[in-house]
C-alpha cells in the first residue's frame, strides 16, 4: 500500500499539472473560437476563416471540430472564395445527418438561388425535405424551392411548393400567391391564376404588379368585359407597373367592343407612355378608332404607316387614309391615298370605291387630266358599278377642263350618245386643242380642230372665236383670200357689236385687205376697229390699227385724214409714236408744209435715237432741205446719217444726196469724192448709174475728164446690161435657191463663180451658195463661205451674212463666237422681227456663257418688243428668271417665274413652275412648294418632262416632311403614268431608297 502511495504521488503531481494546463487550454480555445465567430458575425469572412483554420489545428479530436469545419466552409462561401461552394458540399458529405449539414444545405441553396443556378439551388433545398425546420424557415424553404422551379419553367413543381407555402402566414405568403398565380397563368389554368393573383394583389408588395398580369389573363381568356371592369379603374393608379401595356390591352378590348372613343384614348395613352410601339395590326385599329371618333389627323398618322405595305391591310388603310385626308381638307394627300388603294387587288369593293374617289378628288382639285383618266378607267372597269351615272356626269365636267385635249376629243368622239353637256365639252376641248396647235405652228391641225369645235355650236361666244381664228390662221399661213372669207363669215353671223371676236375680226380684215391692196375696204375695217376701242380700257391692237388707218389714208392720198390720224396717235401717247411722227412728217411734205414736216421728223431724230425709223427720218429731212434748195442744211443732215449709221442701206443714197448738195454748192471735189465712194464701195447699188453721170459732170467741171474712163470701164464690168449672158446665168442660179432646188443651185452657182470670177455678183452668189449648202446640211462648207464674206462692203449683204454666221455658230453651241455677229445684226436691224432674232440669240448666248447680266438685258429688250412669236415672251421670262437665280437675286427670279406661271401655259411656264417650287423647297418651305405644285401644275400636264419633274419635287418634299407614304404613292404614280424616261428613272431611283429603308 505504501508502495502504491509512493508511486502515486509523482503521478498525482503530474496529473494535477496536466489538468491545470488542460483547463487553461480549454479556456483559450473557447476564447479563440468566440473571437473567430465574432469576426464571422461582423461579416469579416476572410479573417474569420483564417481564425477558424488556426483553431482547427488546435481542436483536432475536440468536439467542436465539426463546428470549426462548418464555419471554415461557410466563411469561404460568404467571402466568395472560389472553394466556398465546394467546401460546404464537402462538409455535407463528411457529416451527413449532422444539424450543421442541414444549415450548410440551406446556405448552399440560398447561394445558388442568388447566383441563378436554380438546379443546384433545388438540389440543396431538397436535402431539407424531411428535416424538421424552424417554423419561420419552413415557408421560406417552400417558397424558394418553388421559385427555383418557376425560373426553370417547371410550373407544375413550382405550384406544388407554392401551394404548401400558402399555408403559412408571413412574409412569403403574398409572393407564394403571386408566383402560384403566375405559374397557373403559364399553364393556361386561368381561373386558378386569377384566384391566386387576386389574393396577391391584396398586398402592398404586389398591388401594382398584379393588374397587368390579370389584365393579360382576361384578354387571353377573351373576357374583355372583365378586363375593362377590372383594369379601367386601376390604369391611372400611381406607380402601376406595365401601365403602357395595360393601356394597350384596354385599347384592344374597347376596340373589340366597338367603343372607339375609349379605344382611341388608350391607344394614344399607350404611345404616350413611350414604352413600346404598336404592331402594324394595332396601328390599323388605332387608325380606325380615331377615324370613327372624328380624330382625323391622329387617324391619318396611324393609317399612313400601315399603308406603306402592299397587302389587304395596306389597301384598306390607304382607303381610310384617303377619307381621313378629305376630312382634313388635304385633297392632294387624299388623292394619293385613293390612288394607292385602287392599285391593289386584295379587296375588290375597296378597289372600286377608291378609284371613283380618286377621280372625284382630282376633279375637285382641278387636276382634270387625272380626273378624266380615273373616271374613264372607272367606266371601263365597272360598267355596272353603282357610281356609273355620277361618274359619267363628272366626266363631262372633267373633259371640259382637262389640258389633255386630244384624249378628251378621242373619248367624246367614241361615245355613241352625246348629251348636250358632252357636246358642249367637245366644242370647248376641240377649240382648246386648236389653240394648242396654233401655238405649235400646226396650221392644218388648227383649222381641222376649229371646224370640229364648230360642229356643236352650243356656246355662241366660242363659235365666234373659232370662226375668228380660222381667219387668223389663214392670214398667218399667207392665204389672204381664205382669211378674208373667214372674217367675212364671222361678220355674217351677226354677233353682238361688242363681241371680242367680232372686234378682233375687224382688225384682221383690215390687214387682209391692206395686204391685198384693197385700201378702201381696209380703211373701213380699221376705222370700225379703232372707233370701237377708242374709249375702251382693253386696247388690244388699237395703237397699231390706228397707224395702219393713217397709212391707208396716206396711200389713198387722203392727206388731211392721214395727218389727223397720225396727230391723234401722238396725242393719245401711242406706243408707236415714233412712227406716227415720221409718217406725219412724210404727209406734211406731200402737203407742201415742209416746216411742219421737218418739225415732226425732228421729233423722231431727237427723241427716239433707237427707233427703227430714225434713219428714214434723217434721210427724209435731208431730202426736204434739198427740195427747199437748202443745200448746206441738206448736206449736213446727209453727213450726220453717213457718220452715225455707216452700215445703213441708205448710205449709197445719202452719198448721192450729199454729192448733189456739194455740186450745187460748187464744191466739186467733195462731190467727186462722194460719187467715187458710191462706185467704189457699192458697185451694185441701184443709183450707180446716177453716180456715174454725176461723177462725169463734176470731173468735167474740174477739168479732170480723163479720170472718168477708168470708172466707166469698171462700172461696165461690174454692171452688165440685163441682156448680158452673165446676168442671166446669175439670176437663173439664184432662182434655183428660191425654188428650193438646192443641189442644182449649188452646181449652178459654183459654175457661175468659176465662169465669172470678177463679176460684181460673186459676193452675192457666194452668199446664196452658202445658203444652199446650209439647206443641204453641209454646214462646214456654208460657214466657210459666209466667213469669206465677213468683210464685204455691201451693207445689206453683210447684215444677212452676219445673221447666218450667228445662227450657225449658235446652233453648234459656239455661243461665244455667235455673240458679236448677233450684236451686229441687232445694231443694224431694219425690222422688229430682225431685232427679236438678234436679241434672242444674244440672250441665250450670254446665258450659256455665264454672262447673266447681259442675258437679263437682252431678255428685257425682247419683252419690250412684245410677243413677236408665241414663245418670245415666255422664253425671255424664263431666261431672265434663271439668270437672276445665277446672280443670287432670288426675289427677282421668283417674280420672273411667277409671271411665267401666271401668264403662259407653255413649256416655259412648266419649267418656271418647277423652278419656283424648287426655290421654295430650298428655302425649307415644303408646304408652300407642295401647294404651288398642286394648285398650278394642271395646265402644264401636257409637258410630260416638267410635269413629272414637278411631282418628283413633290415627293422630295414629302420625304423632307417625313410623309413617306405620300412620297411613295406619288413616285409610284409618276412611274406608272409618265412617258419621259428620265423622269421615270429619277422616280424609280428615289422610290428604291424608300423601299431600302425598310418602310
Amino acid at each position: 500500500m505504501n508502495r502504491f502511495i509512493l508511486l502515486s504521488v509523482p503521478f498525482i503531481l503530474v496529473l494535477q499539472t496536466s489538468m491545470a494546463q488542460s483547463t487553461q487550454h480549454q479556456r483559450d480555445l473557447t476564447s479563440n473560437f468566440q473571437d473567430a465567430l465574432e469576426l464571422f458575425h461582423k461579416d469579416q469572412f476572410a479573417s474569420s476563416k483564417e481564425a477558424f483554420e488556426k483553431l482547427d489545428i488546435d481542436v483536432a479530436g475536440d468536439g467542436r471540430s465539426v463546428d470549426v469545419a462548418y464555419y471554415i466552409g461557410l466563411n469561404s462561401l460568404r467571402g466568395d472564395f472560389p472553394e466556398g461552394p465546394t467546401a460546404l458540399e464537402a462538409f455535407i458529405l463528411d457529416y451527413p445527418g449532422h444539424p450543421l449539414s442541414h444549415d450548410a444545405a440551406w446556405e448552399l441553396g440560398n447561394y445558388f438561388l442568388a447566383k441563378k443556378d436554380y438546379r443546384k439551388a433545388i438540389s440543396n433545398f431538397n436535402l431539407l425535405q424531411n428535416v424538421p425546420l424552424m417554423e419561420d424557415r419552413h415557408p421560406e424553404y417552400l417558397f424558394k424551392t418553388g421559385y427555383s422551379y418557376f425560373q426553370l419553367k417547371n410550373y407544375s413543381q413550382s405550384k406544388y411548393y407554392f401551394e404548401r407555402a400558402k399555408r403559412y402566414r408571413g412574409p412569403f405568403l403574398a409572393s407564394a400567391y403571386y408566383y402560384s398565380g403566375f405559374s397557373s397563368f403559364k399553364e393556361n389554368e386561368f381561373d386558378l391564376a386569377v384566384a391566386d393573383l387576386k389574393e396577391a394583389g391584396k398586398s402592398s408588395e404586389y398591388s401594382l404588379k398584379v393588374p397587368y398580369i390579370l389584365s393579360a389573363i382576361y384578354y387571353q381568356q377573351d373576357k374583355l368585359d372583365s378586363l375593362i371592369r377590372y383594369a379601367a379603374p386601376l390604369v391611372d393608379k400611381s406607380g402601376l407597373e406595365n401601365k403602357a401595356q395595360i393601356h394597350l390591352l384596354l385599347a384592344e378590348a374597347y376596340y373589340s367592343d366597338r367603343n372607339f372613343s375609349q379605344a382611341a384614348f388608350h391607344y394614344q395613352s399607350f404611345l404616350g407612355e413611350k414604352r413600346g410601339q404598336l404592331s402594324r395590326d394595332q396601328k390599323y385599329k388605332a387608325g380606325v378608332a380615331n377615324y370613327e371618333t372624328a380624330q382625323y389627323e391622329a387617324s391619318s398618322n396611324f393609317f399612313k404607316d400601315v399603308a406603306l405595305v402592299n397587302d389587304d391591310l395596306g389597301q384598306v388603310s390607304s382607303y381610310f387614309l384617303g377619307h381621313a385626308y378629305i376630312q382634313q381638307k388635304n385633297l392632294p394627300f387624299a388623292a394619293n391615298s385613293f390612288s394607292s388603294a385602287y392599285k391593289m387587288d386584295f379587296k375588290p369593293g375597296i378597289k372600286e370605291e377608291a378609284l371613283f374617289n380618286y377621280a372625284k378628288v382630282n376633279l375637285e382639285m382641278g387636276k382634270f387630266q387625272e380626273a378624266v383618266s380615273g373616271l374613264d378607267n372607272y367606266l371601263e372597269q365597272y360598267p355596272r358599278g353603282e357610281k356609273v351615272n355620277e361618274a359619267e356626269s363628272l366626266l363631262s365636267d372633267a373633259l371640259i377642263n382637262t389640258s389633255n385635249y386630244l384624249r378628251a376629243i378621242s373619248h367624246i368622239q367614241g361615245m355613241q350618245q352625246k348629251s348636250d353637256r358632252i357636246k358642249s365639252a367637245y366644242q370647248k376641248v376641240a377649240f382648246y386643242q386648236a389653240m394648242t396647235y396654233l401655238r405649235d405652228n400646226n396650221y392644218n391641225g388648227t383649222l381641222d380642230l376649229l371646224n370640229k369645235s364648230m360642229r356643236y355650236p352650243m356656246d355662241k361666244g366660242l363659235l365666234y372665236q373659232a370662226q375668228y381664228w380660222k381667219g387668223e390662221v389663214n392670214a398667218i399661213h399667207n392665204k389672204p383670200d381664205a382669211a378674208i372669207q373667214a372674217y367675212e363669215r364671222l361678220l355674217a353671223m351677226s354677233p353682238p357689236g361688242n363681241d371680242p371676236s367680232l372686234i378682233k375680226a375687224h382688225y384682221g380684215l383690215g390687214y387682209a385687205y391692206f395686204n391685198e391692196g384693197q385700201y378702201e375696204e381696209a380703211e373701213t375695217q380699221f376705222k370700225i376697229y379703232t372707233d370701237k376701242l377708242r374709249n375702251s380700257n382693253e386696247k388690244q391692237q388699237y395703237d397699231d390699227a390706228l397707224l395702219r388707218l393713217g397709212d391707208v389714208y396716206y396711200v389713198q392720198k387722203k392727206f388731211d385724214a392721214a395727218s389727223a390720224t397720225f396727230r391723234r396717235a401722238v396725242n393719245e401717247n401711242n406706243q408707236f409714236s415714233d412712227y406716227a411722227y415720221f409718217r406725219g412728217g412724210v404727209v406734211a411734205n406731200f402737203q407742201n408744209d415742209n416746216t411742219a414736216a421737218i418739225r415732226q421728223l425732228d421729233q423722231v431724230i431727237n427723241n427716239y435715237p433707237n427707233s427703227l425709223y430714225w434713219e428714214d427720218a434723217v434721210f427724209q429731212k435731208a431730202q426736204i432741205h434739198m427740195e427747199d434748195l437748202n443745200y448746206s442744211q441738206g448736206r449736213a443732215v446727209f453727213s450726220r446719217l453717213i457718220s452715225s449709221k455707216p452700215n445703213s442701206p441708205f448710205i449709197p443714197f445719202a452719198l448721192e444726196g450729199r454729192a448733189v448738195a456739194n455740186y450745187s454748192l460748187k464744191e466739186y471735189d467733195k462731190a467727186i469724192e462722194d460719187y467715187k465712194q458710191i462706185l467704189n464701195r457699192f458697185p451694185n447699188a441701184s443709183n450707180g448709174e446716177t453716180a456715174l453721170v454725176g461723177l462725169q459732170e463734176s470731173l468735167s467741171l474740174q477739168g479732170r475728164s480723163e479720170e472718168f474712163s477708168t470708172y466707166l470701164s469698171e462700172y461696165r464690168s461690174t454692171n452688165p446690161s440685163s441682156s448680158n449672158l452673165q446676168n442671166v446665168e446669175f439670176e437663173a442660179a439664184k432662182s434655183l435657191v428660191f425654188n428650193q432646188s438646192y443641189a442644182q443651185a449649188i452646181k449652178a452657182l459654183e459654175g457661175f463663180m468659176r465662169n465669172y470670177p470678177q463679176a460684181s455678183q460673186v459676193p452675192e452668189a457666194k452668199f446664196y451658195l452658202g445658203d444652199a449648202n446650209l439647206k443641204m446640211q453641209h454646214e462646214d462648207k456654208a460657214l466657210a463661205l459666209f466667213y469669206e464674206l465677213e468683210n464685204t462692203t455691201d451693207v445689206n449683204l453683210k447684215n444677212r451674212v452676219f445673221q447666218k454666221i450667228a445662227t450657225i455658230e449658235f446652233e453648234r453651241g459656239n455661243f461665244s463666237k455667235s455673240i458679236p455677229y448677233f450684236q451686229f445684226t441687232a445694231d443694224n436691224a431694219r425690222s422688229i422681227a430682225e431685232e427679236y432674232e438678234a436679241y434672242f440669240g444674244l440672250m441665250i448666248s450670254h446665258y450659256e456663257t455665264e454672262k447673266y447680266q447681259r442675258a437679263i438685258e437682252n431678255a428685257d429688250k425682247i419683252l419690250e418688243l412684245g410677243n413677236i412669236t408665241p414663245d418670245a415672251e415666255p422664253n425671255a421670262w424664263l431666261i431672265k428668271g434663271k439668270s437672276l437665280q445665277e446672280i443670287n437675286d432670288s426675289s427677282g427670279a421668283a417674280e420672273a417665274f411667277q409671271v411665267l406661271v401666271d401668264n403662259y401655259k407653255t413649256i416655259q411656264g412648266a419649267e418656271g413652275l418647277y423652278e419656283l417650287a424648287r426655290m421654295k423647297t430650298e428655302a425649307g418651305q415644303y408646304t408652300a412648294s407642295n401647294e404651288l405644285i398642286f394648285e398650278r401644275s394642271q395646265p402644264f400636264s401636257q409637258y410630260d418632262y416638267w410635269y413629272g419633274k414637278q411631282f418628283v419635287q413633290l415627293a422630295k418634299n414629302y420625304l423632307a416632311m417625313d410623309e413617306k407614304f405620300q412620297a411613295k404613292a406619288t413616285l409610284e404614280s409618276i412611274i406608272e403614268n409618265s412617258t419621259d424616261a428620265e423622269v421615270k428613272g429619277e422616280a424609280e431611283k428615289l422610290l428604291a431608297t424608300i423601299n431600302e429603308s425598310g418602310e
